[in-house]
């Protein structure tokens, strides 16, 4: 096959393209998407893994936390984001409460996969392990998510701790992991941990681990894109914003009632003519009418 050929035809990128990554010590790129144009422009980017995370709730439904997101909601973004890939591996979450045993779990992974989904990601260490057995049997691939979980840590208005700072927390959770991978997780997300943490779970698996505020030395990285773009009116500490999109859209949404309110927009140029004669014809049209109407 030819170079040109290659590009053209790009191929889905799978768990093997993933686990090869970590061998060869390349970087994983992870990212959040919810929508159909940001799926896209990801995919275009040549983003690794994209997933549509249950951040949907609070990034995108309004929702005060990840707890109130449902099984619709994930495949209803789901079904929006498929349409936008063609390259990277697809990631989903299982919503809060969608996985409280192992036969719910696999009932609700099926759904996700049987919508497009290539993977789930469920959230919990060794009371996991059980769930986790279920669905790898079943041949649906998994995601772990350890240190911190939104969906069981997470309360509105209280802030995001970093998990495993004490070595006794820190020794749990690498025991975590490594339960979660012996169960056969695939993938492993490693949220809000301390750098040596981080470093030391990844020197410890096989599977690649995907850290968001977990250092440097994980297999790969996610951030949610809210976050990447600027989107979300916080900062937190973790991320690197690479672009103002609230400022800038807010400006550009002022900027588009200012032009209405003062007749700047629409302008002659973006207005449509008719011919001549065609105009004159409903203008006659319309003479006549009003003439009926005034001997009425």
């Amino acid at each position: 096959m030819s170079d040109h050929e290659h590009h053209s035809h790009p191929s889905k990128k799978d768990l093997a393209f993933i686990h090869a990554k970590k061998q060869a010590r390349q970087k994983i790129t992870m990212l959040t998407g919810y929508d159909y144009p940001t799926a896209c422009l990801e995919d275009q980017a040549g983003i690794d893994i994209i997933l549509v995370g249950d951040s949907v709730g609070t990034n995108v439904l309004g929702y005060t936390s990840e707890r109130e997101v449902t099984m619709e909601d994930m495949v209803h973004h789901l079904k929006a984001v498929r349409r936008g890939v063609t390259q990277a591996y697809l990631l989903v979450d299982l919503p809060y409460q969608s996985y409280e045993t192992p036969q719910q779990a696999f009932v609700n992974a099926r759904t996700l996969l049987d919508h497009g989904a290539d993977a789930v990601k469920l959230e919990g260490g060794i009371e996991q392990v059980e769930t986790i057995r279920r669905l790898t049997s079943q041949g649906i691939s998994v995601c772990g998510h350890i240190g911190f979980t939104p969906q069981t840590l997470h309360h509105p208005g209280r802030k995001a701790r970093v998990q495993g700072r004490s070595s006794s927390q820190a020794i749990a959770i690498l025991e975590s992991a490594i339960a979660v991978e012996q169960a056969g997780a695939q993938l492993l997300v490693l949220e809000l941990i301390p750098e040596p943490l981080g470093k030391a779970i990844t020197e410890c698996l096989r599977i690649p681990t995907i850290g968001i505020g977990a250092g440097r030395f994980c297999d790969g990285q996610v951030l949610i894109i809210h976050d990447l773009l600027g989107l979300t009116p916080f900062h937190l500490r973790f991320v690197k914003r690479y672009q103002q999109y609230r400022e800038l859209t807010l400006q550009a949404i002022v900027e588009y009632k200012h032009d209405v309110e003062d007749g700047n927009f629409p302008s002659g140029d973006t207005a449509f003519e008719m011919d001549d004669d065609e105009r004159l014809k409903v203008e006659q049209w319309m003479q006549q009418s009003q003439q009926r109407a005034s001997q009425l």
